[in-house]
Order: structure tokens, then sequence, then C-alpha cells
């Protein structure tokens, strides 16, 4: 019998391989098994991140990214007040800060700021990119070139020049009170031109008192003493519509008349009684009474007393409503629009009640007491005046 021959580590090591190769795989193919679907991923991955790194820097060298990444000389640029997100974009690409208007437009309404745009003067340059001139432009932190200017219901022709130039807007209350009191120079609106015409106009403080309307306006940081007036003064053209004409027709009262009127109801009461004083003082004019209007006379004086003195009723000036009849001389105030339909419209009950007085029941509140007949009211003022008078008092008014 043959003797069988003791295998060496060669032998054992050539089976093995000869067992892997009969089932097909070598003892390493299950880690690439594993690692194969890993690597297929990170391989795509790398390309497509290749891919969209090559179209980003594409597109940012072709339409997001600066013009001229070097150079930093600045452009003065431009924003009109009004102007559209379209003109802008335009602007932006004929002064050669963007590379395409288009793609600048549709990105700032992607990114919701399309009405963001600030109208304004700014200093940009070529090296900023397409998404620094966006946020400069919706900041607004260039220097502007329009501004807000508020006139608030009740303001004299003063209050609101001490206003505007305590902003800064005017240069010169002065030149802006000179304007009002004239206004000679707008003579081409026809309220004014009809105010001008009256023979009692040298008696006014300002002719253009009352014709100021109250609202808040945009203008130009530029704009002139004269500009602002006639600003104003075109919307007091639009806040009377010919429907108040005939109204005040239908009355027996010119524009002037109204604005008068509604002036006095403006510096009497709260938006809530503006039309029951109303109807009192028609009561009063149609009984041919004096309106006895302390705001009258606090105007002429300007004086800001609650309970006027004896010296003070008797003052010598066309608006001094206890010596004479009607209408003072003009306004005394630029009225809202709730007061001028308040002085068309009185309240009817009132003036069918025959109320015929009122008086301030609370000075803090604003709160009046309506009274029809003469003793009522004197009861009313022996009551009521003690307040104004600690009123007065509290503010350091003598």
């Amino acid at each position: 019998m043959a003797k069988k021959q003791k295998k060496t580590p060669r032998d054992y090591d050539h089976e093995t391989l000869h067992e892997e190769r009969s089932y097909g795989f070598f003892w390493y193919d299950w880690i690439w098994t594993l690692l194969r679907p890993l690597v297929v991923f990170t391989a795509s991955l790398a390309i497509v991140c290749g891919l969209v790194l090559t179209g980003w820097n594409f597109v940012t060298d072709r339409f997001i990214g600066p013009v001229s990444a070097d150079d930093e000389t600045p452009v003065a640029f431009t924003v009109s007040s009004g102007s559209s997100l379209s003109s802008v974009a335009r602007k932006l690409e004929e002064a050669g800060l963007i590379h395409n208007h288009t793609v600048f437009k549709y990105v700032t309404d992607f990114m919701g700021k399309g009405q963001l745009i600030q109208s304004g003067e700014y200093t940009l340059s070529k090296s900023m990119d397409m998404m620094q001139i966006m946020d400069r432009l919706t900041t607004g932190d260039g220097k502007p070139n329009t501004r807000m200017i508020t006139v608030i219901p009740g303001w004299t022709v003063e209050d609101i020049a001490a206003q505007l130039f305590a902003d800064g807007v005017i240069q010169s209350e002065e030149e802006f009170l000179n304007l009002c009191k004239t206004g000679e120079e707008y003579a081409d609106y026809y309220f004014i031109a009809d105010v001008l015409a009256t023979s009692d106009v040298s008696q006014r403080k300002y002719v253009l008192e009352g014709y100021l309307s109250p609202n808040t306006y945009e203008i130009y940081t530029s704009a002139t003493a004269n500009d602002i007036i006639e600003k104003l003064l075109g919307q007091t053209e639009a806040a009377y519509p010919a429907t108040y004409d005939e109204r005040a027709q239908e009355l027996g009262m010119t524009m002037d008349d109204v604005l008068t009127l509604a002036s006095m109801i403006e510096r009497e009461a709260k938006t809530a009684d503006f039309a029951k004083v109303s109807a009192v003082f028609h009561n009063r004019l149609a009984q041919d009474m004096t309106l006895g209007s302390d705001v009258t006379i606090k105007y002429y004086l300007n004086s800001e007393k609650m309970a006027l003195s004896d010296s003070d009723l008797s003052v010598e000036s066309a608006y001094n409503t206890y010596r004479n009849k009607g209408l003072p001389v003009g306004p005394i105030c630029s009225p809202s629009a709730d007061a001028i339909v308040a002085a068309l419209y009185p309240d009817e009950q009132y003036r069918q009640q025959g109320y015929l007085y009122f008086c301030s029941k609370d000075p803090d509140s604003g709160e009046l007491y309506f009274s029809k007949t003469l003793e009522e009211h004197e009861a009313a003022v022996a009551q009521y005046r003690p307040l104004w008078i600690e009123y007065d008092e509290s503010r350091g008014i003598e």
C-alpha cells in the first residue's frame, strides 16, 4: 500500500483557492459587494456636484456675480419715487451695474423684495454682486430723494410751519408764513381767488388758513415752501368735491364759509360731537345770534386758555364771535374731512330740538355739555368753570 503523503501549508492554500474558485468568488468579493453602491454613489455625487458647481459658476459669472469684481469706482444711482421694479432693473443694466435686468427682476420678485425698493440716491459699484445691490436698494440706506410729512387736523398755518421747520423740511418759517399770509402766489386756485376777492381779506391772519389740507404727503427732499403749499392746496381741491358745493349752496354757504365753520367745529369738539356742535352753530346762525365761540378768540390771541377772561372776550377783532354776528372772518385751522362733513350735515335732531349752547364738561376728555336755554347754559358754565381754571393752572397757563 502506498504511503499517504502529508499536506503542506502550500497545499492547503491551493485547495482553498480551488474551493473559492469552485464557488465562483474570492473571499474578498463580499466586501466589494458592500462597498460598491457607496463607491458608485460617491462617484455620482462628485460628478453631480461638479456639474452643479460648474453651472453655478457659470450662472454667477454671467448673471449674479459682479460685473467687474475689481472695479470699485463709485457709481451714482437714483431710484425715483414711484419707479417700478422693471424700470429700476433696466436702469441698473444700462448703468453697467448688473448683467441682466430680467434676471434681477425675477430674482428680486422671487425673494419677495419687489415692493421693497426705496426711492433715493445711492452710491453703488460694479464690484457689487446682484444680491448686494438688491439689499442696498431694499434697505434704503442711500440718501432718500423723498420724505413723508404729516399735517394734523386742527393745526394752524403757524403749527404747520413750526413742525416743518423742526423736521428740517423747510429752512425758514418766515418764508412759509409770508406765503400763507398773502396767498397772492396761489390765485390760480379758484377757492383762493375767491378769498382774495373778498373785502375783508386784509383782516385775516393768513389767507391760506384752513386751506392746507391735513393729510400725510410724500414730498421731494428738495421741495421748497412753495412746493409744499401747492401740494397741500391740491389736496384741498381734491377733498372738496362738487357734491360739497351743491350742499353748501343749499345751506346758503360758500366753500370759505364751510371751511370756516368746519375749522371751528374741529377746535371745539371731538369727532363724536362734531355734528352736534355744528347743529348748535347752525341754529345760532339761523336766529341771527352771535356764535360765542371761545376758539375763534383763542386763535386770534394765540392762546390755549380754557377759561377766557372778560378782557379776552371783548378783544377787538374780526375773529371775535362774541362781539360780531355770523362766522368769523376766516378759518382758524385746517379742518378734517369729518369736520367738513359735519359743517355741511349738522345733527338734525339737535337742530330740530333747538340746542343753542354747549360748554366743556371735562377738559381732559373733551366731553361737552349741550343746553337749549341760556339759563341752563349759564348754570353749566358756573358748574364747570372751576375745572377749566384748574386745568389751566395744571398746565401753567394764566
